[in-house]
Parts: C-alpha cells; sequence; structure tokens
C-alpha cells in the first residue's frame, strides 16, 4: 500500500478544486492505497470526507496536526471569532476530525509538543505529511505559498508529485 500526500489551498475554492479532490481520492482508494494530509480547510476537508466515504472505519487515512486536537480547534474558533472562516467552517472541519479520531485514533497524528497553530507549526506539518509519504498530490490555488513549500520539499526528496494548477478571482 502506497501513502498518497494530498495538499492543497484551504482560503479559496471552487468547485472543480472540490471535484478534483474527490476523483483523486477516490482512485487513490480505489488502488488500494491510503491518504495522508494535513486536517485544515477546503482541499485537506474534501480530501478526508471522500476518504470516510469509502474508508468508513478511517484505517487508509493520515492526518497530521500541528497541535493537539484540542488546541487546533480553539485555534478555529479563535479564526472564526476574527472572522478568518467562517462558525460553520470551523464546527465542520473540528467535527471531521473528531470523528475520525474516534474511529481510529491513530489515524489523528497530534504534535504534543507545539501549544499554538501557526505558521511555523504549519510548515512543520507539512514536512511530517511529505516524509509519509510515497507520492503527493498537490492541489494550488494562486500560486499558495504553503503548496509551493509541500512542492519543493516533496522535489528535494524526490517523491513523485502530481501538480494541479488554479487561478481563482
Amino acid at each position: 500500500m502506497k501513502w498518497v500526500g494530498i495538499c492543497g489551498s484551504w482560503r479559496k475554492t471552487s468547485r472543480q478544486v472540490e471535484h478534483d479532490v474527490r476523483l483523486a481520492v477516490r482512485n487513490i482508494l480505489a488502488e488500494g492505497d491510503a491518504i495522508v494530509s494535513g486536517g485544515a480547510l477546503n482541499v485537506d476537508y474534501f480530501a478526508t470526507d471522500e476518504a470516510l466515504k469509502i474508508d468508513s472505519q478511517g484505517k487508509r487515512i493520515k492526518i497530521f496536526l500541528p497541535t493537539t486536537l484540542t488546541l487546533y480547534s480553539q485555534h478555529y474558533r479563535k479564526r472564526a471569532s476574527e472572522g478568518i472562516i467562517t462558525e460553520k467552517q470551523a464546527d465542520m472541519l473540528i467535527g471531521q476530525l473528531t470523528i475520525l479520531q474516534k474511529l481510529n485514533p491513530s489515524a489523528l497524528i497530534e504534535n504534543k509538543k507545539n501549544t499554538i497553530a501557526d505558521k511555523t507549526t504549519y510548515y512543520e506539518r507539512i514536512s511530517q505529511i511529505v516524509t509519509a509519504s510515497d507520492e503527493i498530490y498537490a492541489f494550488q490555488v494562486n500560486n499558495s505559498p504553503g503548496v509551493q513549500d509541500t512542492i519543493d520539499k516533496a522535489r528535494q526528496k524526490g517523491i513523485a508529485l502530481k501538480l494541479y494548477s488554479y487561478k481563482i478571482d
């Protein structure tokens, strides 16, 4: 079984991005492989949602978090209170991660040493995803720097990469 990292932009999305992510995940799981992702909004959320439809026990899913789920949930609630994301987005993401943790506690890999979710811990998480992946599918919207970091790290390690690029206003 091959572990395929799914990474992508969380700020902006479209129906096309969602379609492409869900199709890619269906194909990956249909081949008997598994996904690795980062538990963020949009691309990560779509990938995990689609994987759970196929693998209802979460055995072929690994999600790396930059902190514990408790701290990560607090971070998303704070982002919602700041208007960066909506309350609904925070609720959906936290709910999805909580369900996955209950289905398969080993699927959710918490970083217990980090006490905050910030740019540094997000980039550490990217490194963990790349290390755990045999291949990377990158869904990059508007040249997202986080996705670019994943792409660069995958190329440095010689990991096979499939890049999907989008421009969204």
